[in-house]
């Protein structure tokens, strides 16, 4: 009664007899508008992996580029005297575990590394020495136990309800824990996902928007304007029901595209084009998928993403991309696997890339080798530390 009293503007009873037609005097326009808070997809590492990995292809890909090329990089491991061309490190990492090889598994390294910050590595415990087995853990189910003085006391992983707890108690962890840096956590890493979550969260919007184009003929839809001879601006309930059911059965989807549209009497149909801001969609999308790149040190000609053209060539942002991106990581991650695996063994050994044998450096390297060796200045052991290579056995001093 309330409700009536003020939908006839506060008049009493006075006001009677047949009900009046009333509108807005801004009922004719039409305004497409969006209010309310920005919506972005949860932070943690499973909505950020189905979301940002599983479900988009410019971080799907970008993953998959750092990790294959990293995880292809030859291993070489020395001391300060020996370059090792065998040793029980190397048979160990070339085949850590029945189901994977070293490939395998630094591949499932790196991608865990990328996608939450951290990587996990348990070692499977022999008689004596090295590990028996290697195995990459998922970061996602894998928590940090501190202990009073700060410093881990044990890992636990978690799965299906059950945890199973890796207890640091000697001199040697079950678990090689790398992480990437993280300015405000002293437990995990930052992985570049959380810095492209943005982006991400753009991008797949536009791919949305882009399928919903398709799913309406890959055109903005237009308006039915009702134009009746009383005057009268609107419909009645029943008869705007029966045209939005109508057009939702017979005009939309991509199997109506292009069918004759039949209005009776009244209506008639106003298409709408693109709006600048519409125009302006696709290259929306084209900047997030650039911004995604740049968080993983990408460069974006090697994922087809439209645009300027940072680098002159392709060879020289492979060049950048296995420099800048690929070599840093693979070098931090090979140097604390090799260091945890020393700790095992009792050995001074370190475990690092090949750089000879990386063909996207080949042209740096042959530079390199002959500036050194053209040095008449340096002796031979100088050389040979400059090129990362141990010191001979039986050196000649006065060489």
């Amino acid at each position: 009664m309330v409700f009536d009293f003020l939908r006839r503007g506060g008049q009493g009873d006075e006001v009677q007899g047949a009900p009046q037609a009333k509108a807005s005097a801004t009922g004719r326009l039409v305004a497409h508008l969006n209010g309310g808070r920005v919506a972005w997809s949860p932070r943690d590492t499973v909505s950020l992996t189905k979301q940002a990995f599983a479900g988009n292809p410019v971080g799907f890909r970008a993953v998959k580029l750092i990790a294959e090329a990293a995880a292809a990089l030859p291993l070489v491991l020395q001391d300060n005297a020996t370059r090792f061309a065998e040793h029980p490190i190397l048979k160990l990492v070339a085949a850590p575990n029945p189901a994977q090889g070293r490939a395998e598994l630094f591949e499932a390294l790196y991608g865990q590394l990328l996608l939450s910050g951290d990587g996990y590595v348990e070692a499977v415990a022999g008689e004596s020495g090295l590990p028996f087995e290697l195995h990459v853990l998922r970061s996602d189910r894998m928590s940090v136990v501190p202990g009073a003085d700060g410093w881990p006391v044990a890992y636990e992983y978690a799965v299906g309800g059950r945890k199973h707890r890796f207890g640091v108690t000697g001199p040697v962890s079950p678990i090689c824990h790398v992480k990437a840096f993280h300015p405000q956590d002293d437990h995990y890493g930052l992985s570049p996902l959380q810095a492209a979550a943005q982006a991400v969260d753009v991008h797949n919007a536009a791919s949305r928007w882009s399928k919903g184009l398709l799913d309406n003929a890959a055109r903005p839809s237009g308006a039915i304007v009702w134009t009746g001879s009383d005057g009268q601006g609107h419909l009645s309930p029943e008869q705007f029901e029966r045209l939005q059911s109508e057009m939702e059965m017979h005009h939309q989807g991509a199997r109506n595209a292009g069918r004759p549209m039949l209005l009776e009497g009244g209506l008639d149909w106003k298409p709408m084009g693109f709006s600048p801001s519409d125009m302006e969609f696709q290259k929306t999308k084209e900047a997030a998928a650039r911004e995604i790149a740049v968080a993983f040190g990408v460069p974006p000609m090697m994922l087809g993403i439209p645009g300027e053209a940072t680098y002159a060539n392709y060879a020289e942002a492979h060049r950048a991309f296995y420099r800048q991106t690929v070599l840093p990581l693979a070098t931090k991650v090979a140097a604390s696997v090799g260091r945890w695996l020393s700790s095992w063994s009792g050995e001074d050994v370190v475990l690092a890339p090949d750089l000879d044998q990386v063909p996207a450096l080949a042209t740096e390297r042959d530079a390199q080798w002959n500036r050194v060796a053209q040095a008449d200045f340096l002796t031979r052991a100088e050389k040979r530390r400059m090129l990362g290579l141990p010191a001979e056995a039986e050196e000649d001093i006065s060489d």
